[in-house]
């Protein structure tokens, strides 16, 4: 198995990293640390040659509730599952120098195979995203993630990333 980003780690400069996103830049540079010591999150970060970040993103376990999908997917399950397994994309920011070259969609496809290679270990149905804003709406859009409706979360099931792979 490789993987185009690492574990977070102390030897890793995040200090100039800027996405433009205040919430997303202050995660990395004050929350991200101790969300992985705590284990509340593992964080992945693509860097250059001198360890500067240059994108990261976010996993942990998560579940969604079996009325937010459709029909379809929920006459497949069984119906005593009313808290589905889930694996949540918490956060994705690529640093603005390095926007414009495919990094965001390099990195979201490295999250999406390491979380499909762990729901062979834990069980895991599909990769959740809560978007921040229209932008990220339109770029996992892209990517073939599904939006639900009333509640902003959009989702991608492990079937669909297994076709990735």
């Amino acid at each position: 198995m490789s993987y185009l980003t690492v574990p977070l780690h102390p030897s890793h400069t995040k200090k100039g990293f800027t996405c433009g996103k205040e919430l997303l830049d202050n995660y990395l540079h004050i929350q991200a640390k101790q969300d992985v010591k705590r284990k509340l999150s593992a964080c992945f970060v693509l860097t250059d040659e001198d360890n500067n970040v240059k994108g990261y993103y976010t996993l942990s376990s998560t579940s969604i509730h079996r009325d937010m999908l459709t029909e379809n997917v929920k006459s497949k399950l069984p119906p005593s599952y009313h808290h589905l397994p889930t694996t949540l994309l918490g956060r994705l920011a690529i640093d603005s120098r390095y926007k414009g070259q495919g990094l965001g969609g390099d990195i979201l496809i490295d999250a999406l195979k390491r979380s499909f290679d762990a729901a062979a270990n834990v069980g895991s149905m599909a990769v959740v995203v809560d978007p921040i804003d229209d932008e990220a709406i339109k770029f996992y859009e892209k990517y073939g993630f599904t939006y639900i409706p009333d509640n902003g979360k959009m989702v991608m099931s492990m079937e669909t990333i297994a076709k990735l792979f």
